[in-house]
């Protein structure tokens, strides 16, 4: 059985946005909005959890692409 790796969506120390997957950069953006579409991308590709952090660090919401449901699955 394969490993799922999650992607995630975080800011660094200068307040860019990036998509990391397993440990891995996948992608660098200005706003957290592009960094949140080229993380979706790579998620429903890879059929795993997208979980996008807010500036602090803390998860700020979660969806899940493995499912076959289309609704989110928590937001605040």
């Amino acid at each position: 059985m394969t490993r799922r790796r999650d992607v995630h969506v975080s800011a660094n120390r200068v307040r860019r946005w990036k998509a990391t997957q397993g440990g891995r950069t996948l992608s660098h953006h200005r706003t957290q909005e592009t960094a949140v579409t080229a993380a979706r991308r790579a998620a429903r590709r890879s059929r795993v959890d997208l979980v996008t952090h807010g500036c602090n660090g803390r998860i700020r919401s979660k969806d899940s692409f493995f499912n076959e449901t289309s609704a989110r699955d928590s937001e605040q």
